[in-house]
């Protein structure tokens, strides 16, 4: 899933990578990726993650996760890095999810009854960013599905997802709801179907494997 997320990304892009899986899709860029990435933390430029062993611990993602830097990094506050994201200037952003519904609709930082540190960035980063990508397991540890007609748990943003990747499928989000595009190796057309709690748009002919 993660590495099927990372090649949506191409050269000369400006893309944030969230809290969750969409952090770890750093380790499938090629070393060489002319791509700039940035975490709303106050990083831009960031290479692959660290064991701790090797890290620079005050370098942190928004995960918290140590991170590396590459030939120009930079460096910047909260406000600078908002004021990077509410300009529009963020190619795409990946964020994680708790439930996404057909239209587009985004939940991804509050489960009533849990604790929450709050919406944090993700609000914005949905709103302002050119393409939403989401990643997430297509259903909770419960088996329920993520991806539904709509959604139950207070909204990050409305109508902001363009594309799901979770560990079953490749969705899109269109005026007429999920479209699958592609399926993942050892699975069949019957299980997305189950496990998806809302209609499917089918593609003609061989559905892509990944």
């Amino acid at each position: 899933m993660v590495a099927r997320a990372a090649r949506e990304i191409r050269p000369g892009m400006v893309v944030n990578l969230g809290i969750g899986l969409p952090t770890r899709v750093v380790n499938h860029l090629a070393a060489d990726m002319p791509v700039c990435l940035h975490t709303e933390n106050g990083l831009s430029g960031i290479g692959p993650t660290l064991p701790i062993d090797q890290a620079d611990r005050n370098l942190i993602d928004a995960g918290g996760a140590y991170v590396s830097t590459v030939p120009g990094s930079a460096f910047f506050d909260s406000a600078a890095s908002f004021a990077l994201v509410r300009s529009g200037r963020l190619d795409m952003t990946m964020l994680g999810a708790f439930e996404v519904a057909q239209n587009g609709d985004l939940a991804n930082w509050k489960i009533p009854g849990r604790f929450s540190p709050g919406a944090g960035g993700a609000i914005e980063l949905a709103q302002k960013a050119r393409r939403v990508l989401v990643l997430s397991t297509h259903t909770d540890r419960k088996g329920n599905p993520k991806l539904i007609e709509n959604c139950t748990l207070p909204l990050t943003a409305r109508g902001c997802v363009d594309r799901i990747f979770t560990d079953m499928a490749v969705i899109d989000v269109t005026p007429e709801g999920f479209a699958l595009r592609e399926i993942a190796e050892g699975l069949t057309l019957d299980d997305v179907i189950k496990a998806t709690g809302a209609p499917l748009t089918l593609p003609e002919g061989e559905i892509p494997v990944f």
